[in-house]
């Protein structure tokens, strides 16, 4: 006689209709990897509960906000006036998502000290990747939707930039904006982006990454003896449960007590958008786009021959495609053997990041 959940009428119905004992021998056979970097296995799992936490808190959002030029600012005031708890759904969402792109940044710097990445889990590499991408992406279309002044310039010179890329440059600008400048339409344009386009982009990469994770189990760095395992259900499972509820407790805090403008995390509603305004001095993006925003001031008006600025996006296009294809250079990794480039090239990739952020904001200038 079978007892608890699998003795009820409702297993029962599931188990006649969906391959319910599969799933369960599977969950029961998953180990983890319990050596020296066990603590990085968690970032993945960070990084999904941020992601749910956006999902249902920018649900919430889309019950009052309005995506026009006449209505946008106005519907954000509304919300964190005049709706109950508004203003901590907003903070929430906007700090979660912030949260969530460091989260996303550790998972991938920890695979790639660890070399999570080798054979046979190179898709499961370039998915994660690529939802980084996305992720950012989110918060560069997401940025423009209280469509107040900051946010305003801050996409005006975001789509400049983009407008210097080789070949396609006018026809994204074009794209991005809905026309020449930055207007009405491209304030609608960007909450499609917001709303739909990713969403679905970022959930059909999800499944397949989860997918990846699930058939092929996460890799012990090499060296570690591949003995030293937990099950994933139910230690690892609680671990990560006690993790979790440590992000929400994190998340409530910041939406609380700091609520307003912050340095890496501009909340401050501000004055409306209007083009007909001065550039703010000062003006920069969201903190994981500063990196690369500081970056360009170092360059040349003129570079080999070209626009110091196409200089600088061909570096970026090739740094972020030496990333995402990490797993097929490294050669090194396929036959489990350690080698000082990949990790030199990461810790390159990561003082990079660091150091030009810190004089992003030290050093903004105009």
């Amino acid at each position: 006689m079978e007892s608890g959940v699998r003795g009820t009428r409702l297993y029962r119905w599931f188990a006649e209709r969906f391959p319910v004992a599969g799933i369960e021998e599977h969950i029961e056979q998953k180990s983890v990897p319990r050596g020296r970097h066990f603590l990085w296995y968690f970032f993945g799992g960070t990084s999904l509960f941020f992601l749910l936490v956006q999902i249902v808190t920018g649900l919430f959002l889309l019950l009052y906000y309005k995506p026009t030029a006449q209505s946008a600012y106005e519907s954000v005031h509304f919300i964190e006036s005049e709706v109950a708890f508004g203003w901590l759904i907003r903070n929430i969402h906007a700090w979660s998502a912030n949260l969530m792109i460091l989260s996303l940044f550790f998972h991938l710097f920890s695979n790639w000290f660890t070399k999570g990445y080798r054979r046979p889990r190179e898709a499961t590499w370039v998915t994660g990747v690529l939802m980084l991408f996305l992720a950012m992406g989110f918060g560069f279309s997401g940025y423009l939707l209280p469509w107040n002044k900051l946010s305003f310039f801050a996409t005006k010179v975001g789509t400049e930039i983009a407008a210097v890329t080789p070949f396609i440059g006018k026809f994204l600008l074009v794209f991005l904006r809905g026309g020449e400048d930055v207007t009405g339409a491209t304030l609608t344009r960007f909450f499609g982006i917001h709303v739909a386009v990713l969403p679905m982009s970022i959930t059909f990469l999800l499944v397949l990454h989860l997918y990846f994770v699930q058939e092929q189990g996460m890799s012990s760095p090499i060296g570690e003896p591949p003995e030293q395992t937990m099950k994933f259900v139910p230690h690892f499972l609680y671990r990560e449960l006690a993790v979790w509820v440590f992000c929400l407790v994190l998340l409530m805090f910041l939406a609380v007590y700091l609520p307003y403008d912050s340095v890496f995390v501009p909340l401050e509603l501000q004055e409306k958008a209007s083009a007909f305004d001065p550039t703010p001095e000062g003006i920069r993006p969201e903190w994981y786009f500063i990196f690369m925003f500081q970056a360009l001031k170092y360059f040349p008006g003129s570079l080999l021959g070209m626009n110091g600025k196409v200089v600088a996006l061909l570096v970026f296009a090739a740094g972020a495609l030496i990333m995402l294809l990490l797993p097929f250079w490294d050669r090194w990794a396929r036959r489990e053997e350690r080698h000082w480039l990949p990790p030199a090239v990461g810790v390159f990739y990561l003082v990079f990041i660091i150091v030009f952020t810190i004089l992003g904001y030290v050093l903004p200038g105009h």
